[in-house]
Protein backbone atom coordinates (compact mmCIF):
# COMPACT_ATOMS: atom_id res chain seq x y z
CA UNK A 1 0.00 0.00 0.00
CA UNK A 2 1.36 3.40 -0.98
CA UNK A 3 1.97 5.80 1.89
CA UNK A 4 0.51 9.26 1.39
CA UNK A 5 2.34 12.39 2.49
CA UNK A 6 0.76 15.41 4.07
CA UNK A 7 0.96 18.77 2.33
CA UNK A 8 3.44 19.88 4.98
CA UNK A 9 5.71 16.89 4.31
CA UNK A 10 5.53 17.55 0.58
CA UNK A 11 6.39 21.24 1.04
CA UNK A 12 9.31 20.47 3.34
CA UNK A 13 10.78 18.15 0.72
CA UNK A 14 10.16 20.43 -2.26
CA UNK A 15 11.18 23.69 -0.61
CA UNK A 16 14.51 22.29 0.54
CA UNK A 17 15.55 22.97 -3.08
CA UNK A 18 16.58 26.64 -3.50
CA UNK A 19 15.00 27.08 -6.95
CA UNK A 20 11.70 25.57 -5.77
CA UNK A 21 11.77 27.82 -2.70
CA UNK A 22 12.33 30.93 -4.80
CA UNK A 23 9.46 29.98 -7.12
CA UNK A 24 7.22 29.39 -4.10
CA UNK A 25 8.14 32.76 -2.60
CA UNK A 26 7.59 34.54 -5.90
CA UNK A 27 4.06 33.10 -6.08
CA UNK A 28 3.44 34.23 -2.50
CA UNK A 29 4.77 37.68 -3.39
CA UNK A 30 2.57 37.90 -6.48
CA UNK A 31 -0.46 37.01 -4.35
CA UNK A 32 0.57 39.69 -1.85
CA UNK A 33 0.81 42.26 -4.64
CA UNK A 34 -2.66 41.33 -5.88
CA UNK A 35 -4.54 41.27 -2.59
CA UNK A 36 -2.18 42.64 0.10
CA UNK A 37 -2.40 39.40 2.10
CA UNK A 38 0.64 39.99 4.31
CA UNK A 39 0.06 36.94 6.57
CA UNK A 40 0.01 34.65 3.49
CA UNK A 41 3.31 36.05 2.22
CA UNK A 42 4.97 35.82 5.63
CA UNK A 43 3.68 32.27 6.09
CA UNK A 44 5.37 31.44 2.79
CA UNK A 45 8.67 32.78 4.08
CA UNK A 46 8.22 30.91 7.36
CA UNK A 47 7.56 27.67 5.47
CA UNK A 48 10.72 28.11 3.40
CA UNK A 49 12.71 28.86 6.56
CA UNK A 50 11.43 25.65 8.13
CA UNK A 51 12.24 23.61 5.02
CA UNK A 52 15.74 25.01 4.55
CA UNK A 53 17.43 26.13 7.75
CA UNK A 54 14.98 26.42 10.64
CA UNK A 55 14.28 29.37 12.92
CA UNK A 56 17.32 28.74 15.15
CA UNK A 57 19.76 28.91 12.24
CA UNK A 58 17.90 31.90 10.78
CA UNK A 59 18.27 33.65 14.13
CA UNK A 60 22.03 33.04 14.08
CA UNK A 61 22.37 34.28 10.50
CA UNK A 62 20.27 37.40 11.05
CA UNK A 63 21.50 38.21 14.58
CA UNK A 64 17.88 38.33 15.71
CA UNK A 65 16.26 36.30 18.45
CA UNK A 66 14.09 33.33 17.45
CA UNK A 67 11.16 34.97 19.25
CA UNK A 68 11.59 38.21 17.31
CA UNK A 69 11.74 36.30 14.01
CA UNK A 70 8.63 34.29 14.84
CA UNK A 71 6.84 37.51 15.75
CA UNK A 72 7.81 39.11 12.42
CA UNK A 73 6.85 36.02 10.40
CA UNK A 74 3.53 35.58 12.24
CA UNK A 75 2.45 39.21 12.07
CA UNK A 76 -0.45 40.73 10.16
CA UNK A 77 1.79 43.70 9.37
CA UNK A 78 4.42 43.84 6.64
CA UNK A 79 7.97 43.86 8.02
CA UNK A 80 10.33 46.75 7.35
CA UNK A 81 12.12 46.31 4.06
CA UNK A 82 15.49 46.03 5.85
CA UNK A 83 14.15 43.21 8.06
CA UNK A 84 12.70 41.43 5.04
CA UNK A 85 15.99 41.89 3.18
CA UNK A 86 17.97 40.49 6.11
CA UNK A 87 15.73 37.41 6.34
CA UNK A 88 15.84 36.78 2.60
CA UNK A 89 19.60 37.29 2.50
CA UNK A 90 19.97 34.64 5.22
CA UNK A 91 17.99 32.31 2.94
CA UNK A 92 20.31 33.07 0.02
CA UNK A 93 17.79 35.32 -1.75
CA UNK A 94 17.43 39.00 -2.45
CA UNK A 95 14.76 41.43 -3.52
CA UNK A 96 14.95 42.94 -6.98
CA UNK A 97 12.81 45.29 -9.05
CA UNK A 98 11.78 44.50 -12.60
CA UNK A 99 9.39 45.95 -15.12
CA UNK A 100 5.98 44.38 -15.53
CA UNK A 101 5.30 42.94 -18.96
CA UNK A 102 2.08 44.93 -19.36
CA UNK A 103 1.08 48.27 -20.83
CA UNK A 104 1.68 50.24 -17.64
CA UNK A 105 5.09 51.22 -16.34
CA UNK A 106 4.73 49.91 -12.77
CA UNK A 107 7.42 47.70 -11.27
CA UNK A 108 7.27 44.48 -9.33
CA UNK A 109 9.57 43.00 -6.76
CA UNK A 110 10.89 39.47 -7.25
CA UNK A 111 13.16 37.20 -5.31
CA UNK A 112 16.42 35.92 -6.74
CA UNK A 113 19.39 33.82 -5.70
CA UNK A 114 22.24 35.87 -4.29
Amino acid sequence: MKKFRTLHEFLMEELADQEEAIGYLNVALEEYQQDSDTPFFLKGIKTVVEAQIGISELAKRTHMSPDALLKVLSSDKAPHVDTLGTILNALGCRLSIESLETENSCSEITLENN
